[in-house]
């Protein structure tokens, strides 16, 4: 195989590309500290804004800043709590490549396995839960299909037929690669840490990411309204799903503003103030 040239890879790695991942800011420690204190005066539990804060630093791909995340919610737990929140970061960032693309789900999850502890990473799952056989199939399509009435009903109908008519193949896509195999959870692994999303953290994680995303306006309305239909049809609250503390306040038009505004203000920290850097406009004028 060829080489690739110097001036090739000088343009690759041109600093208005922004090739790397985004460093940790300085500020970046105590802007999640503020943000656990806020969700504790407001009653959301660590799951809900760890979430919310760990969706947004991925889309922001910002690794370090994703390791000093999980070691602010981990003090002072135990090996196994440590172990359970790493598995989460990892299932977050999972579902994350449905709103914001493989890449960044890549960098973030590789970063942060490497800036683990030995005694973390020897303990997380190591054997996958989302092979498509011949006999898992059927379950994962009425995983998918249930979970998309759950956040478009009474439009989950109209909304394929819309889809469709953009490519036949995207409504397809959608719900049986994204909401079947990836948004619905998984059953556990024999020997390995069932981390469970569930219904509420993935609406919050869409809403994160998407906000963390810009540009993409619809689809933040769509999941906040997902996030309230999770309450409204009792998803929430079935005996499969575990209690999400502070999840029904978050999906009240005060909680949602609340949830903004701390992923704007991930964006604002982890972006130096020059904002997301999902899709950031750039210069080759350094002076603009």
């Amino acid at each position: 195989m060829s080489k690739l040239s110097s001036a090739l890879k000088a343009q690759i790695n041109a600093s208005h590309a922004r090739p790397g991942t985004t460093p940790a800011p300085a500020g970046v420690l105590s802007l999640y500290q503020s943000i656990r204190k806020e969700a504790e005066s407001r009653n959301v539990g660590i799951k809900a804004w760890f979430s919310a804060a760990t969706a947004a630093t991925i889309t922001m791909n910002s690794p370090q800043s994703l390791l000093q995340l999980h070691q602010l919610a981990t003090e002072n737990k135990s090996r196994e709590e440590k172990i359970y929140f790493a598995e989460l970061v990892r299932e977050i960032g999972l579902k994350c490549i449905g709103f914001n693309g493989i890449p960044r789900t890549i960098n973030c999850l590789g970063e942060f396995r490497a800036g683990l502890a030995p005694d973390i990473v020897s303990g997380l799952a190591t054997q996958p839960r989302r092979h498509l056989t011949p006999d898992n199939v059927p379950s994962i399509l009425s995983r998918g299909q249930a979970l998309w009435k759950s956040i478009y009903y009474p439009f989950e109908t109209k909304l394929v037929n819309k889809l469709a008519q953009s490519h036949p193949d995207l409504p397809v896509h959608i719900l049986e690669s994204e909401y079947g195999n990836l948004f619905s959870d998984p059953p556990a692994t024999p020997n390995g840490i069932p981390v469970t999303v569930g219904r509420v953290l993935t609406s919050i994680i869409a809403i994160a990411s998407l906000r963390a995303q810009t540009g993409v306006g619809p689809q933040v309305v769509s999941h906040i309204f997902g996030l309230r239909k999770a309450y409204e049809d009792g998803t929430a609250e079935a005996e499969s799903e575990e209690h999400i503390q502070g999840g029904k306040w978050l999906a009240t038009d005060e909680g949602s503003i609340w949830l903004l505004g701390i992923v704007d203000r991930i964006v604002q920290c982890i972006g130096n103030g020059q904002g997301t850097t999902f899709a950031p406009g750039y210069s080759l004028n350094p002076k603009l």
